[in-house]
């Protein structure tokens, strides 16, 4: 049972998703690409006298046939794909992955398993099937850091330190909404939090409020959060921050946003759809990440089931 770590390639991505300190007694043989730990300042011989073996990017493409890559498999990595892999970690398949999908894994007989979400899940061959003995939103603390970092981000980008007479609206109460309200509520903000009973009264005042947060990721294909026709009864200057980054789904019309270039304008609105928001924060998100994944993938008996699903 073999697992290779990519670095990921995705731009201005830090986190890295298997540390050291994490790996104790584990079953899986890990190979790790050169390099892996760079951000962390982490020699690759940290990670050797751990038991792991350090090969090239190609070479570990080569030897492995399960991949965990942090974020999506991006184009420069295509050719090194082949019909026995299987991708672990932020694939989105029904959101920023459906490319991937279409193009690669689906075309390839690739295996794929997306852990961003509340219930895991294994995609293969059209179709795709629930990780059931896995603990439901094992990584909700990367999502809080989510939430955390998209807020704190937006805010420095937009040049904006809330006051008493800014008023906010998030949607929803899951990990990412709650990490938004956790950096908005130090402010003195005037924030609301907004559910799927109460969206109807959300719709109604939307033309209140100086920002916005969603922390809502749509299965879905058209069923969105926020409408064209709603943009258009948002307050003039309005800062809009999709916390969830499901560009285009959440909020229609909308297009990723990265780290060096968070903001965009339309229509006088203001739109940050950073979609690895919580790499701003990489040494704190990485922790959260190696050590939940350690617990609950890493392990040979787990992986191993993962993979038959």
């Amino acid at each position: 049972m073999k697992l290779g770590f990519i670095k990921p390639n995705y731009p201005n991505e830090k986190r890295v998703a298997l540390l050291p300190e994490h790996i104790n007694n584990l079953e899986t043989d890990i190979y790790i690409e050169k390099g892996f730990g760079e951000f962390f300042n982490i020699d690759d011989k940290e990670y050797i006298q751990k038991g792991c073996k350090i090969l090239a990017r190609e070479t570990l493409f080569k030897e492995c046939q399960n991949i965990f890559s942090l974020k999506l498999i991006q184009p420069s990595d295509y050719d090194l794909l082949s019909r026995n892999h299987t991708i672990i970690g932020w694939t989105h398949p029904n959101g920023s992955g459906r490319k991937f999908m279409e193009e690669q894994a689906i075309p390839k007989d690739l295996k794929i398993v997306d852990l961003d979400n509340i219930y895991p899940r294994v995609y293969y061959k059209k179709k795709s099937f629930e990780i059931p003995f896995l603990k439901k939103n094992f990584i909700w603390k990367n999502s809080f850091m989510s939430g955390i970092s998209a807020t704190n981000h937006a805010l420095l980008a937009f040049g904006l330190i809330p006051d008493q007479q800014t008023k906010v609206a998030i949607l929803s109460s899951g990990s990412v909404s709650q990490g938004a309200f956790n950096s908005i509520s130090k402010y003195s903000a005037e924030v609301r939090m907004f559910y799927r009973k109460t969206m109807d009264e959300f719709k109604e005042s939307i033309d209140q409020y100086d920002i916005i947060i969603n922390g809502i990721e749509v299965d879905v294909p058209g069923l969105h959060i926020i409408s064209m026709d709603d943009l258009k009864r948002t307050k003039k200057n309005c800062l809009i921050i999709d916390a969830a980054a499901d560009a285009g789904n959440a909020i229609e019309g909308t297009r990723f946003t990265y780290i060096d270039n968070p903001i965009y304008k339309e229509n006088d609105r203001f739109f940050y759809l950073v979609n690895n928001a919580p790499s701003i924060y990489y040494k704190t998100s990485s922790v959260y990440i190696s050590e939940s994944f350690s617990k609950n993938i890493y392990k040979k008996d787990q992986l191993s089931k993962i993979l038959a699903v």
